[in-house]
């Protein structure tokens, strides 16, 4: 299995409040190679949590996350930083529905610079970054222009090109059909399919979720949150 999750889970201290906010907790799970999950739930339920517990961005509380890297098996709950930053350049990405682009950098420059931090030469990056720049349906006359200045569907469609243009092991998508029109909606269906068919694993909260129903191998559902209060639990189903 490329990802081994065992009873994983995520509280936040609130130590202003005197209290921990439960996220999710033994949440247990196994994904392979051109394997494809959806997670679902309500609101607060934690989707978003776990993605970037498994991303790294945020450290678990308790349980394992087993990744078959190229360095071998690594827990990525327990991972140095060092490491975890050079799985995420060669084998694990991520989207999200914002994006967070550099003042005066085009847009061509941002998706194609994943590939040139990968040794790609930059004619190649930069070909590479107008095919899926237009795949996406960026019109071309934006290309060059700065993405801090788009809608806020253009910025997506920068933000999945970028994410999507350099060749992963797992991708983990959070939300990134939610300022897309349907033709962006297809295009990016149609590439999810295809590293499915590549042997990507994929992991997804989705705003459409019928779009990628068909692709879906798996589906995983976070409904309960908790709250810790001095030593009290208190569930709250949503």
């Amino acid at each position: 299995m490329l990802l081994t999750v065992h009873n994983l889970s995520k509280h936040f201290e609130m130590h202003h409040l005197n209290r921990q906010i439960l996220a999710f907790e033994d949440v247990s799970f196994t994904l392979d190679s051109g394997q494809f999950m959806v997670i679902g739930g309500s609101n607060g339920a934690g989707k978003s949590t776990l993605m970037r517990c498994i991303y790294r961005t945020y450290r678990a509380t308790g349980g394992v996350a087993w990744f078959e890297s190229r360095f071998g098996r690594v827990d990525l709950t327990r991972l140095a930083d060092v490491d975890v930053a050079l799985l995420r350049d060669y084998e694990m990405g991520f989207v999200t529905q914002f994006l967070r682009p550099r003042p005066r950098v085009s847009a061509l420059e941002l998706v194609a610079e994943p590939l040139i931090a990968l040794g790609e030469y930059q004619d190649a990056a930069e070909s590479a970054a107008r095919a899926i720049l237009d795949e996406f349906g960026l019109k071309e006359a934006l290309w060059q222009a700065y993405p801090a200045t788009f809608s806020g569907g253009e910025q997506q469609k920068v933000n999945l090109a970028r994410a999507l243009i350099r060749p992963v092991k797992l991708l983990l998508l959070d939300e990134p059909t939610a300022s897309l029109d349907s033709a962006a909606r297809q295009s990016l269906v149609d590439r999810l399919a295809a590293l499915k068919s590549q042997g990507v694993a994929l992991i997804g909260v989705f705003h459409h979720a019928n779009d990628v129903e068909h692709l879906a191998d798996q589906h995983l559902r976070l409904d309960r949150v908790q709250v810790y209060q001095n030593g009290a639990t208190h569930a709250v189903v949503e």
